[in-house]
This record gives structure tokens, C-alpha cells and sequence, in this order.
């Protein structure tokens, strides 16, 4: 049996779902398909691909277990960590309040809801006895954690529980919607021991006329001010962000503005993805007027230029660090800084194995000797030392 939990947010990973339920249909085991692709498009998935044995939608776990004949789900069930045992993900809450006009994320996920605390802290510990030590921190939207379920819990009252978790020693917050990113947040990461500065700011522009058109909240100047702030307070801080190129109203102007504030190197790390029509979204009349070549020529442009900014940053870190180590992969052993978010940036790579070959899923200390591209090149503090 194989299960594919599938996503639709875009027309890439929509292609990219079609492409894996395809794939498992040749395995000649039998295959169930779950997640926002059936969310989005249940009628004509059964219609397309009648081989699949069942559909089911986002939260739908019961429903799968009972067509397995397993039963209900249990609240004591266990996790199972399908990441390096270093790091695990945490997600706090599901859904999104809004109303973004290119997102069909609250149309798949439905509105904001927030995981209670206590569960929260539960499974933290559970993961933490099991050896991981870093949290990440999810959700689509994490800085509105808590608000849905009373007033006096926000994100900063869950990080302060998490911090007390002896064994995790790294905290990553993702995903922090731009107009919730507080002076007492950024106070409160600054005065962490474990909460990393490393700020996920998805901003998708900077154009105003193109943040009032994707109902952002917020302009250019706005965007401007709130990296002054974080670097202003915590000047080692990390700054990542995604932008989106061939919006549907982003003209030439837009673009060179755009571009222009990617060259100002603001970030460490950037995503940059073209526009994606998708149904049921504010953005859906407007049509899909820029070409995709247009579209694919201001993406790889963008790209270029935040490659040597990120060589740029990563050259800085040279010097004596931290580094989590995962484990080996294609013969080298591979940790990260904390500058370095799993799976979406670059990691840091030893250059032998000596002193290091037996350890995994620990802090080491380590010299950065190098950069290349996104990643770094490290050798133990006890190799760099001689001692």
C-alpha cells in the first residue's frame, strides 16, 4: 500500500502530486491519495485516475485508517519523525485568515486553527527525548499562533514554554506574516538563548502598487523599515524572504523595482517562484497577462543576483561556529550552522570525516574554512586546532 499525501497549492507541485500518484500506480501496489489535491479537486481525480483505491482530504486521517480496517486513530499514538533525527518540524496551527489574492491556501485549509499549548509542549518533549535538537516551528501562518483560542496566548507564551525543554537547543520560527512581526517579538528572539534569529519573512513584493493588488497589508516603505528594525536591534540576524514574479499587474516598472531591492542584499537567503493562476483566488480575473518566458527570464534574473549575495553573507561566517550534525550523505559528512534552515538553504559540509565519522545528530564546534555557493566548508575545532 502507498500512501501519497499530495499537495495543490501551485501549478508545479500540481503537476509534480499527478506526477507521484502516477508513478506508485506502476509499483503495482495498491494506492491511496490524500491532502489538498483531493481537497481541491476530488471529482476529477476520480474521474482522471480511477486506478487510485481512495481519495481523501486534508484532515482525513480517521477516514484512512478506517479504509486500511485499523480503526479510529488514538490520541497516545506516536510519532513517527521522517526527518533527520537532528531536526524535527512542529506544526502549531492549520489553516490561514488571509485573504492574500494569489492564495488558495484558505480555500484548501479553511480558516486559522491554533494547536492547544499543552499538546504542543507534549509533543516537543516526546521529540526531544528522541534525540532531536532543533525545532522548527510551522504553520502557514505561525505569528497568528494562539489569537483563535483565547486572548491571553500568543506565539511568544508558546516559545517560552519550548525554551524550558532542556534538550532542544535550536528554535526556528518559519513562515512570519510581515505586519505581526512586533517590537516585542523581535525583543523577545533577540533575549532567546534558543530561539534563533533567523526571521522568515515571506514579503512576495515591494512594489506598491503590487502589494495593494495581492491585498498584502502593507507597501514598500513598510517592508523597508521592518528589515531596518531587526538589523537595527539584532544585527547578526538572518533575514530570509520569497517573492513572486509575473503577477498578474506587475509591469516593467514593478519588476525593475523589485530587482533593484533584491541588489540592495538585504538577504541571506531568498525564494523566488512565478505567478500561478489558481482558481477560486481573488487574483483569478485578473487573468495571467505575463508571458511565462517573461515570467522564467525575472525569476532566473532574481536568482542570479541573490546567488552572489547569499556567496556574499556566507563568506562572512568563515570562522569558528556551531554546527549540527545530520549524518552522512554521499560519502561526506553534512551538518548545518544555525544560519542554515534544513531542506530550503544551503548546509555545511566537512571536509573529512576524521574526529567526527561516529558523531550524528549532535552540536560540534567547528572553523568554517570555506563557502561555495550556498554552502559552507567546515573542519572540527579539534582538526583546526590540532588539539
Amino acid at each position: 500500500m502507498i500512501i501519497i499525501n499530495t499537495c495543490g497549492f501551485i501549478e508545479d507541485a500540481k503537476k509534480e502530486s499527478i506526477e507521484a500518484i502516477l508513478g506508485a500506480l506502476e509499483t503495482g501496489k495498491k494506492v491511496l491519495v490524500m491532502g489538498c489535491l483531493v481537497e481541491r479537486y476530488r471529482q476529477e481525480l476520480e474521474k482522471e485516475i480511477p486506478e487510485v483505491e481512495g481519495f481523501f482530504g486534508t484532515q482525513s486521517w480517521d477516514e484512512v485508517l478506517g479504509h486500511l480496517g485499523l480503526g479510529k486513530a488514538k490520541s497516545e499514538r506516536a510519532r513517527l519523525l521522517t526527518t533527520p533525527g537532528s531536526y524535527a518540524y512542529l506544526k502549531i496551527a492549520e489553516g490561514c485568515n488571509r485573504q492574500c489574492s494569489f492564495c488558495a491556501i484558505p480555500s484548501i485549509r479553511g480558516r486559522h486553527r491554533s494547536r492547544e499549548k499543552d499538546q504542543l509542549i507534549d509533543e516537543a518533549k516526546y521529540l526531544a527525548d528522541r534525540g532531536v535538537k532543533e525545532l522548527i516551528v510551522v504553520s502557514q501562518d505561525t505569528t497568528y499562533y494562539g489569537r483563535d483560542l483565547r486572548k491571553d496566548l500568543n506565539l511568544i507564551d508558546l516559545l517560552k514554554d519550548l525554551e524550558k525543554i532542556e534538550r532542544i537547543g535550536w528554535i526556528r520560527l518559519l513562515y512570519l506574516y510581515p505586519t505581526e512581526v512586533t517590537d516585542e517579538l523581535i525583543d523577545f528572539i533577540n533575549d532567546s538563548s534558543k530561539v534563533l534569529p533567523y526571521f522568515d519573512i515571506p514579503f512576495q513584493h515591494v512594489s506598491d502598487r503590487i502589494l495593494r493588488s495581492m491585498r498584502r497589508g502593507y507597501g514598500g516603505v513598510f517592508v523597508r523599515k521592518l528589515i531596518e528594525k531587526i538589523k537595527n536591534r539584532i544585527p547578526q540576524a538572518v533575514l530570509r524572504s520569497t517573492f513572486i514574479v509575473g503577477y498578474p499587474e506587475e509591469g516593467e516598472k514593478d519588476f525593475i523595482e523589485l530587482r533593484r531591492f533584491i541588489e540592495e542584499g538585504h538577504f541571506h537567503w531568498a525564494g523566488f517562484f512565478t505567478y500561478s493562476r489558481e482558481e477560486g483566488t481573488h487574483a483569478f480575473n485578473l487573468g495571467d497577462p505575463v508571458p511565462e518566458e517573461t515570467k522564467k527570464e525575472r525569476l532566473n534574473l532574481l536568482s542570479e543576483i541573490q546567488e552572489k549575495v547569499t556567496e556574499s553573507y556566507n563568506r562572512e561566517l568563515i570562522g569558528d561556529h556551531e554546527v549540527l550534525v545530520e549524518g552522512e550523505e554521499d560519502g561526506q559528512i553534512i551538518g548545518r550552522v544555525w544560519q542554515q534552515a534544513p531542506e530550503i538553504d544551503g548546509v555545511t559540509i566537512f571536509e573529512s570525516k576524521e574526529g567526527i565519522d561516529n558523531i550524528e545528530h549532535e552540536f560540534v564546534e567547528a572553523q568554517i574554512i570555506d563557502a561555495v555557493g550556498t554552502d559552507l566548508v567546515a573542519r572540527p575545532v579539534a582538526q583546526a586546532y590540532g588539539y
